[in-house]
């Protein structure tokens, strides 16, 4: 658990990774920093598993993402027999000069939370 940076050496020159993982919190935040020379082009993925309880009778989970403080996707589905899990996965332009601050809540009921994870790739 916890946060990762890497860069990778791409066709256009040097592309970053960032990777955060909350393990079973409820909630992750990833702050990328600004480059205050190029703009960036990230392709972002929030990834939430859980497990359902055995005796619940009524089971859900639920995924909020947020960037920038702005609300960007929410969902909010009944939860399977065994795993299951929600993912949002989309693309962001950065202009140079400017920070990303990624937010994934979550809320649940009938399961345990196993993981969430915020991974953004430079592309």
């Amino acid at each position: 658990m916890g946060k990762e940076h890497s860069i990778r050496q791409g066709a256009q020159g040097p592309r970053e990774r960032w990777t955060l993982d909350a393990g079973s919190a409820d909630v992750a935040r990833l702050d990328i920093p600004a480059d205050a020379l190029r703009e960036r082009h990230f392709e972002l993925d929030c990834r939430f598993a859980v497990r359902r309880r055995a005796d619940a009778a009524e089971a859900w989970h639920e995924l909020r993402v947020s960037v920038d403080g702005a609300l960007r996707w929410s969902r909010r589905v009944d939860s399977a027999e065994g795993s299951d899990s929600l993912d949002y996965r989309f693309s962001l332009r950065l202009p140079p000069g400017r920070p990303l601050r990624l937010l994934a809540t979550t809320a649940v009921q009938g399961v345990q939370r196993v993981s969430l994870v915020l991974d953004a790739v430079e592309e």
